[in-house]
């Protein structure tokens, strides 16, 4: 199977031929991948070098000219290092384009922390209008980017992953989508957690939801099933913890309930390890996940 990095390449070089709006913005990440795609519009896929704040201002630019821009690099090089860029380029200017980040929040260990981006959902969380994408499958990744391509001039960040569920999920409109239905308690699992999430829940009486696009957050499908179940909510996310806990909070505004937020911890992790090591030590495993939300539902 090939990998959702490796699926946006193959995807935004076919509709780089079909799109004459479509226009891709890089910083020497993933070049190589598209060396074909550039030799065939030299017009359209721009490579700034390591520049990352021109690399932004450069996709805000093309927006302003009516192009539809694709900016591509690591996560903590797309939303951290150039958010100002971000918020005054895009948002300030009213302006549109498709930010696609690699590495997550730390698929590539041996790259330290500079190369880590746990908190990016939550920065982008900071400004209005973006739509957040977090597929858990590369073809959900596919589907979700083509419905990014094609979104008007709307603002939209497709976060990619190393992390993979087993099988796609399909991908229907912007909702969570029910995978299992249960009355103690509900539990959203964002993109690639899924797998793990219905492992630990495996035999527990919890409804889970799906979420690969988790921005607009589905607060309709969390007040309706947790209005089958218990009003108690677990929100899985591979990314900082608690991102997510505030809308889900908004969403049961007037009905009791709890919510736990699981998700990437604040602490730095200096180690490189692996991605699995990593993830367990968040507490992300099946089996740690297992212990938290049995321990959530089941309060001392």
């Amino acid at each position: 199977m090939d990998t959702m990095r490796e699926r946006f390449i193959t995807v935004t070089s076919d509709l780089l031929d079909e799109d004459p709006r479509l226009t891709l913005v890089l910083a020497e990440i993933t070049m190589d991948g598209f060396r074909p795609a550039q030799g065939r519009h030299p017009d359209r896929v721009v490579n700034v070098g390591i520049r990352e704040q021109l690399l932004v201002g450069v996709g805000g630019g093309l927006a302003l000219t009516g192009l539809r821009p694709v900016v591509h690099t690591f996560a903590s090089f797309l939303v951290e290092r150039p958010f100002e860029q971000v918020k005054l380029d895009f948002g300030h200017q009213g302006t549109g384009g498709v930010l696609v980040s690699a590495s997550a929040s730390y698929d590539w260990p041996a790259g330290g922390y500079t190369h880590m981006a746990p908190g990016d959902v939550a920065l982008l969380d900071t400004l209005d209008g973006w739509t957040v994408h977090v597929p858990g499958h590369p073809d959900e990744a596919e589907a979700l980017l083509r419905h990014a391509y094609a979104a008007g001039d709307d603002k939209v960040y497709v976060r990619l992953s190393q992390q993979s569920n087993a099988a796609p999920r399909p991908v229907e409109g912007l909702r969570f989508q029910t995978v299992r239905e249960g009355r103690a308690g509900v539990v959203v699992a964002v993109g690639p957690l899924l797998d793990n999430v219905l492992a630990a829940t495996e035999g527990l009486d919890l409804t889970v939801l799906y979420a690969p696009t988790v921005r607009p957050f589905d607060g309709a499908a969390v007040r309706e099933a947790a209005g089958r179940a218990a009003a108690d909510v677990v929100l899985v996310e591979p990314y900082l913890a608690g991102t997510s806990t505030a809308a889900a909070n908004d969403a049961l505004a007037h009905t009791p309930h709890r919510v736990l937020g699981l998700g990437v911890g604040r602490a730095e992790l200096r180690r490189y390890g692996t991605i699995d090591e990593h993830t367990a030590a968040h507490g992300l495993d099946p089996r740690s996940l297992r212990e938290r939300i049995t321990g959530f539902r089941a309060p001392k």
